[in-house]
């Protein structure tokens, strides 16, 4: 079995790691630990780069068989993360890969570059978790008790995927969802409507979630 930590931001990606994706890579061979980032009791979402980069250190020094990958996103991320104030000038496409490099050539520098840099495996992905619950706009809208998806279908077709849904303190994903529906809870319903939607839909609507999956599900064939 390989061990892969998955260091994430809060709760509900913690939960959505333990509950979906393990039920996906266990079958493969593949074991996530999901872990937050920062000290228990003093966990307020992405920390600055100085505190996740020693945790990734730490994480990957104190189990040296395994490998560790991340579920930060770059919505709210500070500008002390590498790669963040050059993401800003990058196409959409381009802006999380700049970020997982920059975190990359960070960390393999520390570790003193081969092997122990491959056993890394950055992932940013552009918006709060709640953007790939908009995958399946009908398993949305009947996960928050909604009478019809149009509304959650008008907010789809805005954007290309739903990974772009956008940027901004007032249209942020989990915004308006929580305009849709003021009683939705981050960690239950999160998790809850992602399975409902299951990961294969999520995969082929959001094409740089669905290339973490697939780096993930490699581990076992090299």
């Amino acid at each position: 079995m390989v061990r892969v930590h998955v260091l994430v931001e809060g709760q509900t990606e913690e939960t959505f790691v333990h509950r979906v994706l393990r039920s996906h890579l266990w079958p493969l061979g593949i074991y996530p630990c999901p872990r937050q980032l920062g000290k228990p009791g003093h966990r307020t979402g992405i920390v600055d780069y100085p505190r996740a980069r020693g945790d990734i250190l730490t994480t990957m020094r104190e189990d040296a068989e395994s490998f560790c990958t991340t579920m930060f996103d770059y919505y709210g991320m500070p500008s002390s993360w590498p790669g963040r104030e050059a993401a800003r000038q990058k196409p959409f496409v381009e802006k999380p890969v700049t970020i997982e490099q920059a975190i990359l050539a960070d960390i393999s520098t520390e570790l003193g570059g081969e092997p122990d840099f491959r056993r890394f495996i950055p992932y940013v992905q552009m918006h709060e978790f709640e953007a790939l619950l908009f995958s399946d706009p009908k398993h949305l809208a009947d996960g928050l008790g909604l009478k019809d998806d149009s509304e959650v279908q008008r907010i789809r077709r805005e954007f290309p995927s739903p990974e772009e849904i956008n940027d901004s303190s007032q249209t942020a994903p989990s915004k308006r969802i929580k305009r849709l529906s003021a009683s939705y809870d981050k960690v239950a319903d999160g998790y809850l409507i992602s399975q409902s939607i299951g990961l294969p839909v999520i995969r082929d609507q959001c094409p740089h979630f669905d290339e973490w999956i697939r780096r993930l599900e490699a581990l076992t064939s090299g």
